[in-house]
């Protein structure tokens, strides 16, 4: 099938070294022929104007020539490279290569660099907050944060939360984050979005009646990983590597929020009344075994059943109690 002309060439996808020469050499080389061009030009008009000497016109041409035209291009070709940085070159409108060694370089004098998205937002007005001579022209490779706004987004049983997450990321491929998309920051930031819209959909906010179903605020870690992974897939065409991926918040969206405290307060006190009532249940079966066991009172099923009530009414009550002494018989 044949392609069309919108995809008939493809961009590149493979990052290759760009050629190089060691910077400094270049420059001293470069400089002492500078020196060499000066002196063959004055070498040559001292000799041409007092006696007419055939090569002076040529030494005088050479090193003009030499200065003007070539000596540019040996400075022009000189590039820096710090630490954790990259530099992108492309020649007459083809890649070149990517050159990630830190250090003094020369390259081809007419390869260009090609200048990264501008970290900063823009303002109001449409410029950066910098000069366009000041941008940056090496692409970073240091592992970088995204910190995206927090979202609303529903859960796996139809609860609006609000979540946020935080993204640690680098650039591991320079030409596909260049030549693949339009700003691979925005590229990365709609696709954090996306895939935090996907996982959220796909786990309940909280699942107390079920401990071994995963959830948003107890498997944190889970969802965590399977969101950098989520995230991972969607980012490998702009040639980047998502290091970790964690939740920094989660809570109901605010008109659910009074509703869902009250539902966890419920669930709360009756949990808690379920351990008081455990408890004092076993300590009521301990306290008749004593007795029995003891043969201190010998009480009939009636008895044992106004004790178990007593009991369980001290036990189990919020309040303290007044006893009551007994000053008669049981009976």
């Amino acid at each position: 099938m044949p392609e069309t002309a919108g995809h008939s060439r493809k961009l590149p996808q493979v990052e290759i070294d760009a050629p190089t020469l060691p910077g400094m050499a270049v420059l001293v080389i470069n400089v002492l022929l500078c020196l060499m061009a000066l002196f063959g030009a004055g070498w040559g008009l001292l000799r041409f104007l007092p006696a007419g000497h055939r090569l002076g016109p040529v030494s005088i041409i050479a090193g003009l020539l030499y200065l003007v035209l070539i000596a540019p291009l040996g400075f022009i070709g000189l590039r820096v490279v710090r630490p954790n940085e990259a530099l992108v070159l492309t020649l007459f409108g083809k890649y070149s290569g990517t050159i990630k060694s830190e250090g003094f370089f020369f390259v081809h004098p007419f390869a260009s660099v090609v200048t990264p998205p501008d970290p900063e937002p823009q303002t109001s007005s449409g410029s950066t907050g910098r000069s366009a001579t000041a941008r940056r022209r090496a692409i970073s490779l240091k592992a970088e944060t995204l910190n995206n706004e927090q979202q609303k987004i529903n859960d796996k049983l139809g609860n609006p939360v609000i979540i946020g997450v935080v993204v640690i990321w680098r650039v591991i491929n320079t030409a596909k984050a260049l030549f693949n998309v339009e700003n691979y920051r925005e590229f990365l930031s709609i696709q954090c979005d996306a895939a935090l819209r996907n996982i959220v959909r796909d786990y309940p906010y909280d699942s107390p009646g079920d401990e071994s179903e995963m959830s948003l605020r107890g498997s944190s870690q889970e969802v965590a990983e399977k969101l950098r992974e989520e995230i991972q897939g969607k980012v490998e065409l702009a040639g980047l590597e998502i290091l970790e991926a964690r939740i920094t918040h989660l809570s109901y969206a605010p008109e659910i929020a009074a509703a869902m405290l009250q539902r966890q307060q419920a669930a709360a006190i009756i949990d808690a009344r379920q351990l008081i009532v455990e408890g004092a249940v076993g300590m009521v079966e301990m306290a008749l075994a004593k007795l029995s066991e003891n043969d201190i009172v010998k009480l009939d099923e009636e008895r044992k059943a106004t004790m178990v009530s007593n009991l369980l009414v001290v036990l189990c009550g919020t309040r303290d109690v007044q006893p009551v002494v007994n000053s008669g018989t049981l009976y």
